[in-house]
């Protein structure tokens, strides 16, 4: 019940190391944009388990303390982007108080609404009011998007307040949706309106904004998060440890390092079960070994398993002959070779799986999984290559 680590999806962990940058440029951000200063929005990215749920949480909290409205989101691989986004919008939008702008701004959510090109079902969000035609209702989501924007960001400014539109996994949005929403950031700069975005995704977004927008790079920044530093790892498991009323033998935590090489969600799994199998307030180094067994297990079973599951067989030979190559970036040309396979055979299967966030292009020609550790896991439900020819 005292266990101090915490293990989970955007979980906070007890002790939020390592950030302090990435968290002083959101500050500055946030800080410079209510004082209706230009300044870049930002968008973290990273591989799975480096904590950027946790980050972006933490920079909402920033927000709320500073008095922003924020409107938080999480882009689903169906749902699309506007459907999403309006019924926030309109609950934004009541938290003013009524004014013409406040009212404007309903009216423009209104005629959005009513272009969206999905079952009324899916959208309904009950506003007795009048759509102003001509306003966000052209059907095409890059104008439309930018007018709403627009016409919510008025209606925070006449009430002397900002909006923090927070959007985690941005890499699930359509092409179509990315461009629209970068395009209308841009139109938030342009007019120097009060409305922010902050969102994180995997090391994919990167290219897809530039490709998207050639502008998108002077729009947004896009601070890389990483796994933590030796030191700052020691930190995150020694000091809830200690708060705790414990201690971790130096050989013990040294291999939880090694183990984990420093991703945050990892740390807090291995911190997790070696304080449960720990019969004294000592962490010791055998303590770490019998629980990472656990660990193993638990992350086969869960963290891991329920990507693997999503994948085809044919997918699962891709990364398998992935992992076979060892750990980091491999070129796709050795990965063709393992498979027995031509390079162009592999377009479509990188595609797919690129799509569905498990691998990504760290540099032309080279691929590697969004997954920390996920070479490993592929070793051990896949043991033997049953593909190679």
């Amino acid at each position: 019940m005292k266990n101090p680590f915490s293990p989970g999806a955007g979980t906070p962990p007890p002790e939020l190391v390592g950030r302090e940058k990435i968290l002083e440029q959101a500050r500055v951000l946030l800080g410079r944009v209510k004082l209706k200063r230009s300044e870049k929005s930002m968008i973290l990215v990273g591989l799975r388990g480096v904590g950027k749920t946790v980050l972006l949480n933490e920079i909402a909290r920033q927000a709320a303390k500073a008095h922003y409205l924020t409107v938080p989101l999480e882009a689903p691989e169906s749902k699309p982007l506007a459907v999403l986004l309006a019924p926030h919008l309109r609950t934004l939008l009541f938290q003013l108080k009524m004014s013409e702008k406040v009212r404007r701004g309903l009216r423009v959510l209104k005629s959005f609404v009513g272009a969206i090109k999905v079952k009324v079902s899916e959208i309904e969000i009950g506003l007795d009011i009048d759509p102003i035609r001509g306003s966000a209702d052209s059907g095409d989501l890059e104008a439309d998007l930018s007018a709403l924007f627009i016409a919510v960001a008025e209606a925070a400014q006449e009430r002397k307040t900002v909006i923090a539109l927070l959007v985690d996994e941005i890499q699930y949005l359509s092409e179509q949706e990315l461009s629209a929403i970068i395009m209308a950031m841009h139109r938030m700069q342009q007019l120097q309106l009060p409305l922010v975005l902050i969102g994180a995704g995997l090391p994919i977004l990167t290219r897809l904004a530039g490709e998207s927008k050639s502008y998108a790079e002077r729009l947004f920044d896009f601070p890389k998060i990483g796994p933590l530093s030796p030191t700052d790892a020691h930190k995150a498991l020694l000091d809830p440890v200690e708060d705790a009323g414990a201690e971790f033998a130096a050989d013990a935590i040294g291999k939880i390092v090694g183990l984990t090489k420093g991703y945050p969600y990892f740390v807090q799994e291995w911190g997790y079960q070696a304080w449960n199998h720990a019969s004294e307030p000592r962490i010791t180094l055998a303590n770490v070994q019998t629980a990472t067994k656990k660990v193993l297990q638990r992350l086969d079973d869960n963290f891991f398993r329920v990507r693997f599951d999503r994948l085809t067989p044919r997918e699962k030979d891709f990364m398998r002959a992935m992992a076979e190559l060892g750990s980091g970036a491999q070129r796709i040309s050795d990965i063709a070779e393992v498979l027995g396979n031509k390079v162009s055979s592999l377009g479509p299967m990188r595609a797919k799986l690129m799509h569905k966030g498990m691998i990504y292009s760290p540099e032309y020609g080279d691929m590697a999984f969004t997954v920390p550790l996920f070479d490993q896991f592929m070793c051990r439900v896949i043991p033997k290559m049953r593909f190679k020819k």
